[in-house]
């Protein structure tokens, strides 16, 4: 199998960006600033992807508005200011994206962070011109809807037949096939667990990768670019 693709969307936590162990730190201080007992690293690792509130809505169910509403505000602050926990992007990811854009791929993120946090990172990790759009949950559904990629694709003026979606998690599996993109899933990040690559293959991925260097390789093999290099 060979497949052009014009379009290449990342997730962001855990496909590019190694910040699990930053999310879950930033979270449990959270609850602890309204008074809460912290929440075990598995329930937090399940969230990351979605929406803050979605991940509240699956966390702290019985909480009200006002505590979820809190939540939100002092994740934000501990994640983006206080936490003294590193985000680094995974080896291989900005050798990797660079490479691409210069092959002729269009390239977008949709994730499931904030516009402030999405763009404080891409700066932090010299990303900023990597990517031709970007996508976060607070501008639009949450994962798995398909509104991001779809309106990713139709601001690129890309059909889903070109379009590849690559992340870590269900919610980023899900996502592609509600827009009727492929996906290629990887192994490594925060939905990573032992049998990891079995379940996104079910969710209907094409591959499953154990690095960002595999995912070049991947693409190198079984798809081509319809773009000329930039």
């Amino acid at each position: 199998m060979n497949r052009p693709f014009k379009l290449l969307v990342f997730d962001w936590d855990g496909t590019l960006m190694d910040s699990e162990a930053r999310i879950v730190a930033s979270f449990n201080a959270a609850m602890t600033d309204v008074d809460s007992l912290p929440l075990p690293d598995a329930a937090v690792r399940d969230i990351i992807g979605l929406a803050l509130p979605e991940a509240l809505q699956q966390l702290v169910p019985d909480a009200d508005s006002a505590v979820r509403q809190r939540l939100v505000e002092r994740y934000r602050h501990h994640y983006l200011y206080a936490s003294p926990v590193p985000a680094q992007l995974f080896p291989g990811a900005a050798d990797t994206v660079r490479e691409l854009r210069q092959q002729g791929y269009l390239l977008a993120v949709a994730t499931g962070k904030g516009r402030r946090g999405l763009d404080s990172v891409l700066v932090e990790t010299g990303c900023t011109d990597f990517f031709h759009t970007t996508r976060c949950a607070d501008e639009t559904f949450s994962k798995p809807h398909p509104r991001m990629l779809l309106e990713i694709m139709e601001e690129l003026e890309v059909n889903a037949q070109d379009t590849l979606m690559i992340g870590d998690t269900e919610y980023d599996m899900r996502m592609a096939q509600n827009a009727g993109t492929a996906a290629l899933a990887v192994s490594y990040g925060s939905g990573f667990t032992n049998d990891a690559p079995q379940r996104l293959l079910q969710w209907g991925a094409l591959a499953c990768v154990d690095s960002m260097d595999e995912v070049r390789e991947w693409l190198r093999v079984y798809a081509t670019p319809t773009r000329n290099p930039l």
